[in-house]
């Protein structure tokens, strides 16, 4: 069985990740299945959506608690488990926690898997999230610092300079142009290293 291609957006709260994910969706002929953060955040009961108990997931997106960690931990490995079995995977992810970047790097290293770097400005960002109904305040501005700061990547895009459908037609160009990633694997290694932390899951 041919196993499918992952693509992981990496970016803060804001950047435009989760409209990216839909027009991902939309250029890509095959089906690529939404399997992003957010997903399996609302997996959660609501009572944990809310603080106190929020703190133990994510708090401000900066730092996770043992729930957090154990959701993250399950998520990269249910990614891992559906491009296995054949399925096409996008998702977006704020990689904050550099445990959490080599815990990805660890399960999805040797799948063909490539990590995408979503910029914008901090501007934009606090501008976008001021404006939105379903987002702390202030998220953005805290993850700004820190979820660029643990990878690196295989293309990188910025949704201040390009709308959603060019940066999809952008990764998609990459990704179907016959460049294997490598990010991921590069990381794996980092981590093997001793050079980043490796503090969740299996």
């Amino acid at each position: 069985m041919r196993v499918g291609t992952i693509i992981i957006l990496n970016g803060a709260s804001s950047s435009g990740k989760t409209t990216l994910v839909k027009a991902l969706q939309q250029r890509f002929e095959e089906p690529l299945l939404d399997a992003g953060l957010d997903r399996f955040l609302w997996m959660l009961p609501g009572r944990y959506l809310n603080c106190p108990l929020w703190d133990d997931v994510l708090g401000r997106a900066v730092a996770a608690g043992e729930t957090g960690h154990r959701l993250v931990s399950g998520m990269h490995q249910a990614i891992a488990a559906l491009a296995r079995s054949g399925n096409h995977v996008v998702a977006d992810h704020v990689l904050v926690e550099p445990a959490w970047v080599n815990h990805c790097a660890r399960v999805l290293a040797g799948l063909p898997a490539y990590l995408i770097g979503v910029h914008c400005p901090l501007p934009v960002l606090e501008a976008r999230e001021q404006s939105r109904k379903d987002r702390t305040l202030g998220q953005a501005r805290a993850q700004f610092p820190l979820v660029h700061a643990h990878c690196i990547y295989d293309f990188e895009v910025d949704t201040d300079r390009a709308s959603p459908a060019a940066c999809a037609e952008a990764i998609h160009a990459y990704v179907t142009g016959g460049r294997p990633p490598r990010a991921l694997d590069q990381l794996a290694a980092r981590g093997e290293r001793g050079e980043t932390s490796s503090a969740i899951g299996p």
